[in-house]
């Protein structure tokens, strides 16, 4: 017997050798957004009640998809430390069905370890948001472009390697 179950509140931790500002740069600021994970051009009204959406880059338009990926409303800000949005994600039919998430992003720097980021995603009564971003739909053999269901575990160590090293995981296609 399988279980299809899936936890409503994920969370995920990677320490990363960057300082907390530039750590919430990479996740605010479109100039990073674009570099990491599944990229796309993220805006911040970075305010209690503002709104975020995260537009496509050149190659997800180049791929027929021209309105925002995700969008949400911007619920509590304390920067560099903390940033709790509502996401949803936009560019698959299957989702329109679903609530908004409630994301939550914390950077600590550590005394040890560099600086610690721990994503918290409540995915509750969004199980198809919950099966994407556990991961549990990756392709480990996929090629660039290929495969989009690392989830939130790729997309932290995506962002661990540019910050430390300079280079995404997977290199922009040429």
């Amino acid at each position: 017997m399988t279980d299809t179950t899936v936890a409503t509140t994920q969370v995920y931790r990677v320490y990363i050798k960057a300082t907390p500002e530039k750590i919430w740069d990479a996740i605010t600021k479109p100039e990073w957004s674009q570099k990491y994970g599944y990229t796309g051009l993220v805006d911040y009204d970075l305010r209690p009640g503002g709104k975020h959406a995260t537009h496509p880059t050149k190659d997800f338009i180049d791929a027929g998809f021209t309105s925002d990926l995700t969008d949400g409303e911007v619920l509590e800000v304390d920067p560099p430390r903390k940033l709790v949005i509502t996401w949803k994600l936009l560019m698959d039919p299957s989702f329109e069905k679903e609530p908004y998430t409630k994301l939550t992003y914390e950077i600590e720097e550590t005394k040890t370890a560099g600086t610690r980021l721990t994503v918290t995603h409540d995915v509750t009564d969004a199980p198809t948001t919950a099966a994407l971003i556990n991961g549990s739909q990756e392709d480990i053999n996929a090629g660039p472009g290929e495969n989009a269901g690392g989830g939130w575990a790729w997309i932290l160590s995506d962002l661990k390697s540019l910050l430390e090293t300079d280079e995404p995981l997977v290199p922009a296609a040429s």
